[in-house]
This record gives C-alpha cells, structure tokens and sequence, in this order.
C-alpha cells in the first residue's frame, strides 16, 4: 500500500443559491471547502462526520458525478479534476460507486442480469454468452444464485438489492470503489455481512475504497485510515487506531463518546459528551474555526484565525489551535 491512487488537493465544491434581491450578491454553499488527503492502492480510506458536513459531496466530487469548483484529483497522478466526459470515459471504467438507497440505485424496469450487465455493455465487453457467465460469477461472489438472474429489484430484500448494487459496480473490475454509506439503509443483522463482503472482495480483487458512513465502530472495523469532516473541512487525518486511541480534535471526542457500547454495564459507566447547539450553515460559515460556535475550549484566536491540518504524531494531522 505504498502508492498513492488517489491524491486530493484542495479541493473545494461550491453550490450557487439564489440572490435574495436584484442587487444582492451571489450567495455560495460551500459544501467542500478545502479538502486535501490521499488513498492509497488497496486501501480503505472512512470518511466520517454528521449528516450535512460534506461526506458525500467530496466523495461525489471525486469521482466526477459533480463538477469541481476548485483543487486538484489525481488518480495515478493524471488529474480529472478538470477533464470533459469524453475524457472521463477511461477513468469512469476504473472508479465505480456503491449508493446509499439500493432500491433508487437500481432501475426497477430492468432485470438483475440487464443491471449487471449494464456496465459490460456501455465499455462492449465480451459478447451476451460471456456477459451472461460474467453476471453469473459476480452473483456468486455477493452471496446470490444464478435463479435471481430474471427477477426484478422489487423481489428482493434491502440487503440483497444492496448486493445487486455491489456486483453492478464490480462487473467491469474497477481499481477504486466509492462506498457512499452502503449500509445505512441495511438492518443491522445485515451491515455486517455486507462490510465482511466488501472486505472479502477487497483482497480477492485489489480494490481501493472511500468508505462514507455514520456507524464509527463499523467504520474502525473496516478502514486503514480515517478522516473526520466537519462542516466541509477535514479536522483530523490518522490510522484507524490513531484516532480511536489517541483522540486529538474536540469534535472526534465527541463523535467518539456518541458510539453505543453492546454491553448494558459498560454502557452505564460510559460518559457522552453531547454537542451543545447545531452545525452553522455553510452559508454563514463561522469565521476562524469553523467549529468555535460548538467548542467549549474555543479561545479568543479560535474566533479569528482557521486552524489549518499539522502534525501531531506519526501520520497524524489535526487542524485545532490546542496543538
């Protein structure tokens, strides 16, 4: 895992809002601003943070569903950041994606086979008769039988329209897959079959992940290294026990203590420390620390200046003024 796969720079997605009058000025949410970090080959980069920080949006933005306002992608040092859809087209076959919802991801007027098989089509790969037994193989590796190839996404469990899903993005044998919080819609008895899948596929095939979730502990099990977001910027970068063990930024604490324990006398003697207020809008952004509104340590340069991402231990950042 010594090569970076994917390195991003900087990288800002702003959305335009609608003036409130004739002369007011543009508004812009920006819902990533300023996002560096890097992949590397056969790695699982998670990605977490509340709902609305901008998890989805960088992941999005990385493999070019969105435009990018500003920053550099480098996939094997080409960046894509800036490249037409003509020009995506040989990446777009070597980065595919996983969706939240598997029902809305999945046409329902099409079978399993056809869905599958899609992907073959669009880069014409092989004829119908390898189509077929490729669609067969990549039922097998998500835990399905050849008797669901006709059967339409309606007939299935959430938890097997999510494997359906799975097998779509791995028809044309992608380098980098971005899971965009595959099991939040999953029962429980059911995520961890899937993330057990996803790391089975992982070593079998060489894959590269951007896991994007809620669940903390499902993200320490699965990934190499985690980066915490927080209103559209990354506040701390480290390995996956780093951050666990030796918590550095007050939002990672919090995120942290809010992770239900299974055990009812761990539990009791557990302490949470909840949040007190909301996340800003990111249309009226704080000025300094973006998270001075929600700090209890928020001192008067934590109002002024934005704490920028250095080093606190081995290939571990974090942008807070404690440091």
């Amino acid at each position: 895992m010594s090569n970076k796969l994917i390195e991003v720079n900087n990288l800002k997605k702003y959305f335009p809002v609608r003036r409130s009058s004739i002369i007011g000025k543009n508004k812009y949410l920006k819902a990533v601003d300023g996002v560096s970090f890097y992949i590397k080959e056969g790695e699982t980069f998670g990605l977490v943070g509340e709902s609305g920080c901008g998890k989805s949006t960088t992941g999005r933005s990385i493999i070019r569903l969105f435009d990018v306002t500003e920053g550099e992608i480098l996939y094997k040092g080409k960046d894509i950041a800036k490249l037409n859809e003509r020009e995506l087209k040989p990446y777009r076959r070597k980065i595919q994606v996983i969706f939240q919802d598997p029902y809305a991801s999945l046409n329902p007027s099409l079978t399993v086979e056809d869905l599958i098989s899609e992907p073959l089509d669009v880069y014409n790969i092989g004829d119908k008769k390898e189509r077929k037994e490729k669609v067969l193989k990549l039922l097998e590796k998500v835990g399905l039988g050849k008797e669901h190839i006709y059967r339409y996404p309606h007939e299935f469990s959430g938890g097997q329209r999510q494997r359906i899903g799975i097998a779509r993005a791995l028809s044309i044998d992608p380098e980098f897959v971005l899971c965009d919080e595959p099991i939040s819609a999953l029962d429980v008895s059911i995520q961890a079959q899937v993330v057990n899948m996803l790391e089975d596929l992982q070593k079998e095939m060489g894959l590269t992940y951007l896991f994007i979730a809620h669940d903390l502990s499902m993200v320490r099990h699965l990934s190499h290294r985690i980066g915490v977001m927080y209103l559209g910027k990354l506040v701390e970068i480290g390995s996956s026990d780093e951050i666990y063990d030796h918590t550095a930024h007050p939002y990672t604490k919090a995120l942290l203590s809010s992770v239900l324990v299974p055990d009812p006398k761990k539990a009791i003697k557990k302490t949470i420390k909840a949040l007190e207020g909301d996340v800003p809008s990111p249309l009226n952004p704080p000025e300094g620390c973006k998270f001075v509104t929600r700090c209890k340590y928020a001192m008067k340069k934590c109002h002024e200046l934005e704490p920028v991402l250095q080093e606190i231990g081995p290939g571990h950042t974090v942008a807070c003024h404690l440091y």
